[in-house]
Parts: structure tokens; sequence; C-alpha cells
């Protein structure tokens, strides 16, 4: 039978207690006005599609870095940029993953990089807000935009960096990007389902 230590069951008190804190949204008007750096282990963009027909398949990038300008007093004036390795795609497929790597699908060795830079910012209530950019895959650039909402803000329990997370929705068309291999077969437009998480660094 394991041994009771007080002090660590304190310990995880204290741990449980700080993140509860962090899981109490701060109001959207509160976050820390800064320059923010893209936390890369807890973010992520997903993709779905619709495969033959049949069902909506999905998979993520993982490996984003990139910036983040923001002051809640003046949401418009933000400025987002975004930058994904293309390699990093998984699916639940080792097949698949495989092949979209190749030159039928991102074709990773020629177009390695993804980008997202904003150019327009408009609120549309309070903590959400549509984003405009340019959104750049497969050597393609064309306007995307992102429908944005604030999920919450905080002092990370583990790191201790003061972090905010959005999560963002938006649509493409993969043909657009050049990315045509079995449309319509498979579908060409694409849902993307954004977590962004953000450590202040200024």
């Amino acid at each position: 039978m394991a041994s009771f230590s007080y002090a660590s069951a304190l310990a995880a008190l204290g741990l449980v207690a700080s993140l509860s804190t962090a899981q109490a949204a701060t109001a959207p008007q509160d976050v820390q006005a800064g320059t923010y750096q893209i936390e890369t282990t807890h973010t992520q963009v997903l993709f779905s599609l619709l495969h033959l027909g049949f069902t909506d398949y999905s998979g993520l990038f993982s490996d984003a870095s990139g910036t983040l300008t923001y002051d809640p007093a003046h949401p418009a004036a933000a400025k987002l940029s975004v930058s994904i390795q293309v390699a990093s795609v998984q699916t639940t497929s080792a097949k698949l993953t495989d092949e979209l790597h190749g030159a039928d699908w991102f074709d990773t060795a020629h177009y390695p990089t993804a980008t997202f830079v904003s150019t327009k910012v408009v609120p549309t209530g309070a903590g959400t807000a549509d984003v405009t950019g340019n959104f750049t895959l497969h050597g393609i650039t064309k306007p995307l935009t992102l429908h944005v909402h604030y999920v919450g803000a905080g002092v990370n329990p583990m790191d201790k960096a003061y972090t905010v997370g959005f999560q963002a929705t938006g649509t493409l068309k993969r043909s657009a990007f050049g990315v045509k291999t079995y449309v319509p077969m498979v579908g060409d437009d694409v849902t993307l389902s954004i977590a962004g998480a953000f450590e202040k660094r200024a």
C-alpha cells in the first residue's frame, strides 16, 4: 500500500486550485494587451471534408508558430501571423498520411509551409470577431475569413506563462489552392477548426 504524504497532498491540492483558477475564463475586456507567441504544443489546426459522400473525414496539423498583437480595448487593431509546417499533417491512416505529403496532395517537398497573415479584424460581439487574411497553401495565396471566439485567459499553472486562447472556424475550397485530387468524389469544401493558444511575450 502506497504511503500517504501530507506534503504531496497539499501540493496536489495547490495544483488543483491553480488549475481551477486557470479554467475560470477572464472576461474578454480584461485580457492583457500585448504581443503574444503561439504556444505550439497546444495549438491545433483541424480540417474535415466529405469522403465519397459517406463521412466527414478529418485530419490535423500540429506544428504552428507565429504571433498575435492584441489589445482588448482596440480589437479591430489586432494583428495575427501564423505559419504551419505542412509535413506535420496527421490522419488516422498511416498510409493516407504518407500520401498527403506527396505531389498529388500537399507536395510538402516543394510547399513545406502554409501561412495566414491577417489583413482585417471586424469585431462581431463580446469576445468574437471575423478575421480576414491572406492564406497561402500549396504555393497559392487566397483570402480567407476565420470566425473567431475567445475561450479564456490566465496564468498557465504548468509553465507560469500568461496565456490566452481562441477557437476559430473557416471554410475554403482546396481546388482553389491547386489541391484537386479526387474532386468531387472527395469533397472540395474543407472546414477548418482551429484551437489557438498564445503566450504573452511583451
